[in-house]
């Protein structure tokens, strides 16, 4: 089983993860920018964030042999703040980097005029940078903040195959695959979605135009939901070639929309962590693919 995870905060995870990950057969990750879990408070906060996904990130991915890829972006929940807004003018530098695959997390997460606003702003952000875009919709009201979602990138004009909506669930999938958006699921131990519903959901609806994802950040989470995922789809019937479709091959036609996907990519040269701690011992590094 190769296992590509197209939402994971490997922020907040540890090496031991990685480890882990790589036995479980997962070769490459996208991590999308979102909070810290407590708020920001200024511009150059984002700016170490987003320089440590697109450098630090990826070269302690590439110790296990992951390739990295992140989603860059001003997060719904710190839309709120006017303290951050100013991040919007330093996006642009970003979303022009190696290894950046979209413009992500957007989206709402209170359903407020200012999250709406910057999220307008991202979506032509997107546009501008021929970007996809990875979509977080809100816990609460899911329902009414996913048609929402849908009817600001109708109205600025993101092509619907150029957006996934993530978070999805029962009630709102159908409404996304209407739109001729990409479905997207995040497998929690506790919420959102489990592996039997999301065996279900693949059942009904089919494996195409679907990411499933782990999301593993801050809170109870698990880096190897997908793997668990792939195994309860064999279980359930599903043939290899189905979850090869959707825990690789899916998320490489999505992100592959930007042109710059690294799975071919060698083990980065970053001088900058020549001797780090990370590299200690003779450890072999698993091979990248």
């Amino acid at each position: 089983m190769r296992i590509f995870d197209p939402h994971i905060h490997m922020t907040s995870r540890t090496t031991d993860d990685y480890e882990a990950m790589h036995a479980a057969g997962v070769r490459a990750v996208v991590e999308p920018a979102f909070w810290l879990g407590q708020p920001r408070t200024s511009v150059g906060s984002f700016v170490d964030y987003f320089d440590a996904l697109l450098g630090w990130e990826r070269f302690r991915a590439a110790q296990f042999g992951i390739a990295h890829h992140a989603t860059i972006a001003l997060n719904p929940k710190e839309a709120n703040d006017p303290r951050c807004l100013p991040v919007l003018d330093l996006l642009p530098r970003y979303l022009e980097k190696d290894g950046v695959v979209a413009v992500g997390e957007v989206g709402f997460d209170s359903m407020t005029d200012a999250e709406e606003s910057v999220f307008v702003r991202q979506l032509e952000l997107a546009g501008e940078h021929g970007l996809p875009v990875l979509v977080h919709t809100p816990h609460r009201d899911k329902a009414a903040g996913t048609r929402r979602t849908l009817d600001l990138v109708r109205d600025v004009g993101v092509p619907p195959e150029m957006v996934v909506v993530d978070h999805l669930n029962e009630v709102t999938v159908d409404i996304v695959d209407d739109a001729g958006c990409w479905a997207g699921f995040s497998v929690y131990p506790d919420t959102k979605m489990d592996e039997k519903r999301m065996v279900e959901i693949l059942r009904r609806r089919g494996t195409d135009r679907v990411l499933v994802n782990s999301a593993a950040d801050w809170g109870r989470s698990d880096p190897l939901k997908t793997a668990y995922t792939g195994a309860a789809m064999l279980a359930g019937g599903f043939t290899d070639d189905d979850v090869d479709q959707v825990l690789w091959r899916n998320p490489v036609a999505f992100y592959g929309q930007s042109g710059r996907l690294l799975l071919d990519a060698a083990e980065p040269e970053a001088p900058e962590f020549a001797g780090n701690s990370v590299q200690r011992g003779e450890r072999a590094v698993p091979a990248a693919r």
